[in-house]
């Protein structure tokens, strides 16, 4: 089993940055990618960016290219998620995927809330 835990999330003012971070444990054989989900209130849960665990290659959201950035450290097994200039509309509970062979897992989600 595969146990994800997001932390970093909090309250930040409009343009402000927050860092989220994911670690893995468990029974770890090869990860193919992580990413980041998120869920505002009254909406459906949404891709926000993701990366291939072996190459490093990146994918965002629209939504996010130019504010957000992904990484990994494969000997940690963590999964980092920089946002800078965060907008209200970011305020949302934010997910760590995890694919596995093919399988996700899933972590608990961390609340961002971006508000002045």
């Amino acid at each position: 089993q595969v146990q994800l835990v997001e932390a970093g999330g909090g309250l930040v003012q409009p343009g402000g940055s927050l860092r989220l971070s994911c670690a893995a444990s468990g029974s770890i054989f090869s990860i193919n990618a992580m990413g980041w989900y998120r869920q505002a209130s009254g909406k459906e849960r949404e891709f926000v960016a993701d990366i291939s665990w072996s190459g490093g290659n990146t994918y965002y959201a629209d939504s996010v290219k130019g504010r957000f950035t992904i990484s990994r450290d494969k000997a940690k097994h963590t999964m980092l998620l920089q946002m800078n200039s965060l907008k209200p509309e970011d305020t949302a509970v934010y997910y760590c995927k995890l694919q596995e062979g093919f399988r996700n897992y899933w972590g608990q989600g961390t609340q961002v809330t971006v508000s002045s």
